[in-house]
């Protein structure tokens, strides 16, 4: 920030923020209120051998944090008049689930509420890494190829019943977003949403030939150790995430969504309504987190863990802000986020 003349509450927040981040966080903040710049710094090293360091124009893996983007894609196309948000399943993707509930719907699979099996259930399964034991994880180069893993698996639970977070039914999202919109899916999102929101650097890279600029993924072993996360997660993101941003694309993204650039006022009231509960204060809208005080609305927000990857990023819709922490550590960002809010808005 040098040449740049700070605020006094510029000032008292960089320093602030500066307290709660210690040595061991590795990644880039982004915070924006409306039109002004609050923070802006980056932490650690995007490559570690030969110490090469983050910097704010550093992009970042965002693991599930881009379940937003797919969700914005199928409003999309229902906007277009391709689908609604009622379409079933089976009408819409010429696929067959042997064993899937015919009641399916668009809907369900975008509030996590379809009861189909997950390749990947977060609330049974530990490791991520132990998929790839079976299915190596360099041959998920397509939304296509995560078929196999929960194709002809049985229902959970019917359509409807409750809310169970599902990889498995972003996957099936995004398959649908490629039938249905001709493209593939990855090349669907950086046409159709990251071009119109001026998201210039962020995109879907495979791990083998990340660009400049992008930080590797770090998994530090217990022994003091560390390795990068190229052999522990899909070798290419697709719909449920795996894409790589930059903190102001993250920003860009946010604006544009709720300026109505990306869908009609109409539709984006839809995306952000509260479309199923979680838990007490904690709702999800179709693709997004919402978190409430009562019926007041504190914050819409997206998260992502993988190995080598943590991030969180929201938009507080009383005041204006937007914050970005993006690591490229299994760990970190969750700690720093709830610091920083604790700093913003003094609770």
């Amino acid at each position: 920030m040098r040449g740049i003349i700070l605020s006094n509450r510029t000032l008292k927040l960089t320093k602030a923020i500066h307290n709660i981040i210690d040595e061991q966080f590795s990644g880039a903040i982004y915070i924006k209120d409306n039109n002004e710049v609050l923070f802006e710094s980056a932490f650690g090293y995007a490559n570690r051998a030969d110490k090469k360091l983050n910097t704010v124009h550093t992009r970042f893996g965002i693991a599930s944090g881009c379940k937003l983007f797919t969700a914005v894609a199928i409003c999309q196309l229902v906007e277009k008049g391709l689908l609604s948000f009622e379409t079933r399943l089976e009408d819409c993707l010429n696929i067959k689930f042997p064993n899937f509930n015919k009641d399916i719907t668009i809907h369900h699979l975008l509030t996590h509420t379809s009861g189909i099996p997950d390749y990947f259930d977060e609330q049974v399964m530990d490791n991520f890494e132990d998929l790839w034991k079976q299915t190596p994880m360099y041959l998920l180069n397509d939304v296509k190829d995560f078929l196999p893993l929960f194709q002809k698996g049985n229902m959970m639970f019917q359509p409807g019943e409750k809310f169970h977070y599902n990889n498995a039914g972003f996957i099936v999202l995004g398959l649908i977003v490629e039938q249905q919109s001709g493209l593939s899916f990855t090349n669907y999102i950086e046409s159709n949403l990251f071009q119109r929101c001026g998201m210039n650097d962020s995109g879907y890279f495979s791990l083998d030939q990340l660009p400049k600029n992008t930080a590797y993924g770090y998994i530090d072993n217990k022994d003091g150790t560390w390795r990068t996360n190229i052999y522990s997660i899909p070798i290419k993101g697709g719909a449920d995430g795996g894409a790589f941003i930059t903190s102001s694309d993250m920003i860009k993204f946010w604006e544009t969504l709720f300026n109505h650039q990306l869908l009609s006022k109409e539709c984006t009231e839809i995306l952000l309504n509260s479309q199923t509960y979680v838990k007490d204060g904690v709702d999800y809208g179709y693709g997004l987190w919402i978190t409430k005080s009562e019926e007041s609305i504190i914050k819409y927000h997206v998260m992502g863990y993988d190995p080598g990857v943590s991030f969180h990023s929201a938009f507080y819709p009383k005041s204006g802000i937007k914050i970005v922490v993006s690591s490229n550590k299994s760990s970190g960002a969750f700690e720093v986020m709830k610091g920083i809010e604790e700093i913003i808005f003094e609770r």
